[in-house]
């Protein structure tokens, strides 16, 4: 039996007899609320429109819960949740079933979550191994990201296509694979193409893991579901780097991705047992186009950036891949915007709101994409850290953003989205400034640990309210593609970021080396030696038959060379954090483009 519903924009400050003023057959008859999102909707049976404000529709009702308080509720969780929330329940699981749907979604999430800041914590490890350069360990970290960024999307279209757990199960299984095969590598190279595999299995299984548990859970369990699949997911995050480290430095650096072999069989042996298949009777077409424009849009900008520095900006294909890879994003957008089902819906970008947030997350994730890039380089070839120390150092910034994350989301109740990202950014940018502090052999609790402090609060400040702004701007019905693209915003941030920054980095490194070593008197080979090596950053190798005094001469310029580049990263990171904070103040306003009811389509 299906039953009539009226949807209202409920004034809060008013009693509820004068809320539901001029409806026919409300007075005198029981009235339901249905939560969801950030609006409330109400229901009377029997009751008829009469011109009053109210859309009126039909649908099969879900069960209501007992008359509440009314308020406008805010979602205050990442953007990832939202992507969950933004679901209707497709296959709601038996109840004994959806411990096992948990258990497989937090162990596939965190797989990849983890890969993306333990191998950080390696790469020092697997430069020395490798006697590798810092654009060899660039690309183990951006072949990974850049897949990941670029098919995110069109991962998330798969599953509502052919089936969530099927393109889930499938994203696991390239995965693990491609860890094993990290794992085996016997060069540089082929660490850096297993890493590309990787990254494409991570961007099929991490919208899977969430469109599964939308599709699973009712939206009476949902939402602890959701509580629960954040927090796990935020403890092994915060987990990965120590217990990678611990591998890296009691073990080897391979273990980082043989560790994925055991967890992907026990998530493929339970999904397949125990998680129900779903998918969307009327998915579109899957936008090839689109993936393949990203891809090679995205992969032209970063092959260009990042082999400048050995080739130089004149070489042809130094040239060419930048020339591609602007083009292919040219390209991307006429796509985009001629196809049925694009994965990037230009139309979003119509809201004000909308294009600020997702331009604050291009600034500010960049500056954290970089950071977490070269703080474990500098700690553990520069300061002398252990891998596990060094793992250990970033654990004050991401239990901030956990522990902070429902108070953060309080500041938006009380002050609405704008004040958050004006202030959250600017104390971000006060993190980085701090981390352009210290120097060379000191502690970490009064060198790095107020900075680590600093950029955790910031942090945790800004990422509620963005996500209450991605939500707020668009209309219901596409809050899931339009946390889905910011998601996919910040995560090729940090690749671009890597891509461009690290050229600051090795330029600014051998300009400051070769001054230092100007003053040592060294012989014309040894400089050519150490000039052809400047692009292994702090991983340079002093070269033999040096007295001793020299070699360590040597050694503390290196140091002090890396750390100078390293401050003029960190204080361009806190620049990307003020212009955060600016385009947040044009931007963002309290009010969003969209009530969260119906502004955007009006009223009938």
């Amino acid at each position: 039996m299906e039953k009539r519903w009226i949807f209202a924009l409920i004034h809060e400050k008013l009693p509820l007899d004068q809320r539901l003023t001029g409806v026919p057959g409300v007075r005198g008859k029981q009235l339901y609320q249905w939560n969801q999102l950030d609006c409330e909707r109400w229901f009377c049976p029997g009751a008829e429109s009469n011109g009053a404000p109210l859309l009126l529709t039909t649908a099969a009702s879900p069960e209501p819960n007992a008359l509440g308080t009314a308020s406008i509720a805010y979602m205050r969780t990442p953007c990832d949740e939202a992507v969950m929330r933004s679901r209707a329940a497709e296959v709601p699981c038996r109840a004994e079933a959806r411990i096992w749907v948990l258990v497989a979604t937090i162990l596939g999430s965190s797989m990849a979550f983890i890969d993306g800041t333990v191998v950080n914590v390696a790469l020092p490890a697997v430069q020395a191994n490798f006697h590798a350069s810092v654009v060899d360990v660039q690309w183990v970290v951006e072949s990974y990201g850049l897949f990941l960024g670029a098919l995110i999307l069109v991962g998330g279209s798969l599953g509502d296509l052919f089936g969530r757990r099927l393109i889930f199960v499938v994203g696991i299984a390239i995965f693990t694979a491609a860890s094993a095969v990290c794992g085996s590598a016997v060069n540089i190279h082929q660490l850096i193409i297993a890493r590309s595999i990787q990254g494409v299995g991570a961007a099929l299984l991490v919208p899977g893991s969430l469109a599964i548990i939308s599709a699973a859970f009712d939206e009476k369990s949902r939402g602890r579901a959701i509580g629960t699949w954040s927090g796990f997911t935020a403890i092994t995050t915060a987990i990965g780097p120590v217990l990678g480290g611990w591998l890296v430095e009691h073990a080897s650096w391979r273990w980082v991705f043989f560790i994925n072999l055991p967890l992907a069989a026990a998530v493929t042996a339970i999904s397949l047992r125990h998680i129900p298949e779903s998918r969307i009777a009327s998915a579109g077409r899957v936008d090839w186009p689109g993936a393949l424009f990203a891809a090679v849009g995205l992969g032209g900008l970063v092959a260009g950036f990042m082999e400048s520095v050995n080739l130089g900006w004149r070489n042809p294909l130094v040239f060419g891949s930048l020339i591609l890879g602007v083009a292919s994003l040219i390209a991307l957008v006429v796509v985009e915007g001629n196809v049925t089902s694009p994965m990037l819906s230009l139309a979003l970008f119509e809201s004000r709101s909308f294009r600020g947030a997702n331009l604050l997350t291009l600034f500010l994730y960049a500056a954290i994409g970089i950071f977490f890039f070269l703080f474990p380089l500098n700690l553990i070839q520069v300061q002398g850290y252990s891998a596990t120390a060094a793992g250990a150092a970033i654990l004050p910034l991401i239990l901030l953003v956990f522990f902070l994350s429902r108070w953060s989301g309080g500041l938006v109740a009380r002050y609405g989205p704008r004040i958050p990202l004006i202030t959250g950014p600017l104390i971000v940018a006060l993190g980085f400034a701090l981390f352009a502090v210290p120097s060379v052999g000191e502690s970490y609790w009064k060198s790095f640990f107020l900075a680590v402090v600093v950029l955790g609060f910031g942090t945790a400040v800004t990422v509620a309210p963005l996500t209450t702004v991605v939500m707020n701007s668009v209309n219901q019905n596409r809050v899931g593609s339009a946390s889905g693209i910011n998601n996919a915003v910040a995560r090729i941030a940090g690749v671009l970021a890597i891509a461009t920054f690290g050229i600051v980095m090795v330029k600014v490194f051998g300009s400051e080396l070769n001054h230092s070593l100007a003053h040592l008197s060294l012989s014309p080979a040894i400089l050519r030696e150490l000039h052809a090596d400047e692009i292994k950053l702090a991983g340079l190798q002093v070269p033999l038959g040096l007295s001793l005094s020299t070699s360590a001469a040597i050694r503390e310029s290196v140091k002090e060379a890396f750390v100078f580049g390293f401050r003029i990263v960190m204080l361009a990171c806190a620049g990307l954090s003020l212009a955060s904070s600016a385009v947040a103040w044009l931007t963002i306003g309290n009010d969003p483009d969209r009530s969260g009811c119906t502004h955007s389509g009006g009223w009938t």
